[in-house]
């Protein structure tokens, strides 16, 4: 037990919704509520089937009997779609807010960043600020001043160091806050979705800062949307969904079950006249589908055996220049290629103007070319450098099987998206 930096069993919270602002009572009408309040309470036990004990309906559970234990020294990764809970847990774990029910249990000083700006008053400097935030930690003052120059550099934000915050661009804030949240040295450190703010650069110091941290044996809880840096950083992930605690596993499996789950099993997809946006005017999408060596639709294909890919779409009018293309990429997000039905340049000149119809765009990818797995297919409909009329990242799933691919006599995992079978020759010296 005396491992743990965070204990959580239980764990619910509950928020009133849609609840009108009340009108300024008189003392007469308060009275009157305070007497007649025992006889609404029996009348509303009368007419709750269940004595009172349902739900009432302007409420709802943002968390509900969440139980786990994290380590010291331990990233933790948390995961889920937008309203899964996973912002209201941090802000508990944080102090932020108190739970409904449920106990949660920390061991140690929480450094914390939510949202951009929390913890920063507006009207003071980053340097105030700073020793603001050590202060609220617990530091002494001998102790920030230590961690000063290292938090400022790391921020690069010196030259605005002494204007007040409220004149920082958002990415500012994000820089200052990660900076004094990473270095006033907490002992549990706890990051939301914030870093998607940062450019690219400031990402990958973020990652290896709190990488950094974790070696030094204090704890990370880490939520994000982007499940590279998911994977990168973490070993263990909690997936929520709806206020439920529904896996804790190694990361990439936590991962894999997240992303398969928001995708259809049956290797096609359909597009209802009210699920195409108004921009994709003239381009009306119709199906995309996965088939097999004999052309059925399917959700699981061969790595031995080619694959077909068919996009079927309606022209309301002719379109110059249009290109069909399919982005194919690995479950965790990394790109494996793109490509699109004009590519040939045989084919760019034959439809350099397509006319209005009935199209549909086929293409196979080889045998002996993808690794076992699931992957993802995007939709593009666009005018190279004019317009896009329509676009879906994540229009389709598959699964690849790997069985009898090259190298399957070994028992190892391949990496990488791809598994060609290449022609080896073995020469005698």
């Amino acid at each position: 037990m005396t491992d743990l930096a965070i204990r959580v069993e239980n764990l619910g919270k509950q928020y009133r919704i849609g609840i009108e602002r009340e009108q300024y009572q008189t003392l007469r009408d308060s009275l009157a509520a305070a007497i007649t309040a025992p006889l609404r309470a029996a009348k509303s036990l009368l007419k709750s089937p269940d004595g009172g004990q349902s739900q009432p309906s302007d409420r709802i559970w943002a968390l509900r009997d969440v139980s786990f234990e994290v380590q010291r020294g331990q990233i933790l990764g948390i995961i889920g779609r937008n309203g899964a809970g996973k912002s209201t847990l941090l802000k508990i774990l944080s102090r932020v807010t108190e739970p409904t029910e449920g106990l949660a249990e920390i061991r140690g000083r929480v450094g914390s960043l939510l949202e951009v700006g929390t913890g920063f008053h507006p009207e003071l400097t980053g340097r105030e600020n700073i020793y603001l935030n050590g202060a609220i930690l617990g530091m002494k003052r001998t102790e920030i001043d230590q961690k000063f120059d290292e938090i400022v550099g790391f921020s690069e934000v010196e030259k605005f160091i002494d204007t007040p915050v409220k004149r920082y661009s958002s990415g500012m804030y994000l820089r200052l806050a990660f900076a004094v949240a990473a270095h006033l040295e907490p002992e549990i450190l706890v990051v939301d979705e914030v870093l998607a703010v940062g450019d690219a650069e400031f990402q990958r110091k973020c990652l290896g800062k709190m990488t950094d941290v974790a070696q030094e044996g204090r704890t990370v809880l880490f939520v994000s949307h982007n499940m590279s840096a998911i994977l990168r950083l973490t070993e263990e992930t909690l997936l929520l969904d709806q206020g439920h605690l529904v896996l804790r596993a190694p990361t990439a499996e936590v991962v894999d079950a997240y992303i398969s789950e928001n995708f259809s099993k049956t290797g096609e997809r359909y597009w209802n006249a009210d699920e195409i946006p108004a921009q994709a005017v003239p381009f009306r999408p119709v199906s995309f589908k996965v088939c097999d060596f004999y052309g059925r639709v399917v959700d699981t294909v061969r790595s031995t055996e080619p694959v077909h890919l068919e996009v079927e779409y309606v022209l309301d009018k002719e379109i110059t220049g249009l290109r069909i293309g399919v982005y194919l990429m690995t479950s965790r997000g990394e790109y494996v290629f793109t490509s699109f039905d004009t590519d040939d340049p045989e084919k760019f000149e034959k439809f350099g103007v397509r006319k209005a119809g009935h199209y549909v765009s086929r293409c196979t990818l080889p045998a002996d070319l993808l690794n076992e797995g699931r992957y993802v297919l995007g939709l593009n409909a666009s005018t190279f450098r004019v317009k896009r009329f329509f676009y879906e990242e994540h229009a389709l799933s598959f699964t690849v099987d790997g069985s009898g691919a090259p190298g399957t006599q070994w028992v190892e995992v391949r990496q990488g998206p791809i598994r060609p079978r290449l022609n080896w020759e073995i020469e005698t010296i």
